[in-house]
C-alpha cells in the first residue's frame, strides 16, 4: 500500500519514469560495447548517439522532478531528500555516457580474450542498478523493504568492484595489449564501475530516507 498520495504519488511516478530512462541508457551502452567488441564501429557510434539522447532525456526528467518538488510535493524538510535522490540516480546515466564517449573517441583495440569478463562487469553494474530501482520503488510502500533492498545494492556493488579489479589486473598483466590501450581501458573500466558506484550512492540515500521515515 502506498504511503503517500496526491502530489507525492505524482513525484513517485516521475521518479519511476526517470529510472526507466536511466535503465534505457544502460541498455544502449551495453549494445554499444557489444557492437564495438564485434568490430562494428559505425554501429557502436550510432549507439553512442542513442546513449547521449537517453541521458539527455533522463536529465530532463530529473529537472521535472525538481520542479514538482519545489511546487509543493512533500513537506519542505523532505524535498531536498528527493531532489538529492533523483540527482544521484541521474549520475548512473552520466557514468554510462562518459564510458561511451571514451570508447568511441579513443578507439582502443578490444582485447578479445577478455570479452566474457567485460560482459560480466557490465551485467554486474546493471544488476546493481536494477536492485536500486527496486529499493526506490519500495520507498513508497514499505520502508523496511527499502532498507533491505538498499543493502542488496551495496552487496551487488561489491561484486561489480571485484570483477572490475580482476579485469584491470588481466589488462595490465597482458603482453599483447599496448600501454596506450591499457591506460584507455583502465579509464573505461573505471567509468563502467562508476555505474555500480553511483547506484550504491543512491542506495545510501534510500537508506537515509528510510531511516528518517521510520523515525
Amino acid at each position: 500500500m502506498a504511503i503517500f498520495g496526491g502530489k507525492e504519488n505524482d513525484v513517485f511516478k516521475a521518479i519511476e519514469n526517470h529510472m526507466t530512462a536511466v535503465e534505457e541508457t544502460l541498455k544502449a551502452f551495453r549494445a554499444l560495447v557489444e557492437a564495438y567488441m564485434a568490430g562494428n564501429h559505425s554501429q557502436a557510434e550510432a549507439f553512442e548517439k542513442e546513449v547521449s539522447e537517453l541521458e539527455t532525456k533522463a536529465d530532463k526528467l530529473r529537472r521535472e522532478i525538481e520542479m514538482m518538488l519545489y511546487e509543493g510535493a512533500f513537506l519542505p524538510a523532505n524535498r531536498g531528500d528527493y531532489a538529492r535522490l533523483s540527482e544521484l540516480i541521474d549520475q548512473v546515466a552520466d557514468a554510462a555516457e562518459s564510458a561511451a564517449h571514451t570508447i568511441i573517441l579513443a578507439q582502443p583495440k578490444f582485447p578479445g580474450e577478455l570479452k566474457d569478463t567485460f560482459i560480466e562487469l557490465i551485467e554486474s553494474s546493471v544488476e546493481t542498478y536494477s536492485k536500486l530501482k527496486e529499493a526506490v520503488k519500495a520507498l513508497n510502500t514499505d520502508v523496511d523493504k527499502a532498507m533491505e533492498l538498499a543493502k542488496a545494492v551495496e552487496d551487488a556493488e561489491e561484486k561489480a568492484d571485484e570483477i572490475e579489479y580482476r579485469l584491470k589486473k588481466a589488462i595490465f598483466e597482458s603482453d599483447t595489449i599496448t600501454t596506450y590501450a591499457k591506460l584507455i581501458w583502465n579509464q573505461i573500466l573505471t567509468k563502467i564501475g562508476d555505474i555500480a558506484d553511483r547506484a550504491e550512492d543512491a542506495s545510501d540515500q534510500v537508506l537515509l530516507m528510510s531511516v528518517k521515515r521510520r523515525g
